[in-house]
């Protein structure tokens, strides 16, 4: 059985922007989503972790899904916030979500609860486990900047797709 450290080098987590946020065409910004994931699993990673927020995270996580179905040995963790994170979105990205939870191979819920603090719990979690942190990052002030700066602090290394 591996240890953690083994495993821990064959993960990566993702961070990015809202879609209106990215200044990109959304099929752009999937297509070179696409194109790290890819990079990433001819690079040894088996294992993605996505924050599952509405746009940039969901995207990844659909499509190492589809990726797992066309035969990779792929493992999706659901990293959320805190239960009921969904709630206020509307009915397309609550479906989208719900399925990937239905898919994911593991469901962790980082908070018990809202706090003003627990996206940023989430994101240092996601980087704490992962060897890699692909970023759909623009250099805007927000949550995926504070991922990428903690990745460079704790010396993971990060991919930019934009």
């Amino acid at each position: 059985m591996p240890t953690e450290s083994e495993l821990h080098l064959h993960r990566a987590c993702f961070t990015g922007h809202r879609p209106h946020k990215l200044h990109q065409p959304k099929a752009a910004v999937i297509a070179a989503l696409e194109d790290k994931i890819r990079e990433a699993v001819n690079n040894g990673f088996v294992t993605f972790i996505s924050g599952m927020a509405w746009g940039v995270d969901i995207w990844v996580a659909e499509i190492v899904l589809r990726l797992k179905r066309e035969g990779y040995p792929l493992h999706l963790i659901a990293a959320v916030p805190y239960e009921g994170f969904e709630k206020g979105w509307d009915s397309e990205w609550k479906c989208r979500y719900n399925e990937v939870l239905r898919s994911a191979d593991l469901v962790k819920y980082i908070c018990p609860y809202y706090f003003s603090g627990c996206f940023q719990v989430r994101n240092e979690w996601m980087v704490d486990h992962s060897s890699l942190l692909i970023a759909a990052y623009t250099g805007e002030a927000g949550g995926t900047k504070n991922t990428v700066d903690y990745a460079a602090r704790k010396g993971v290394q990060t991919i930019f797709v934009l």
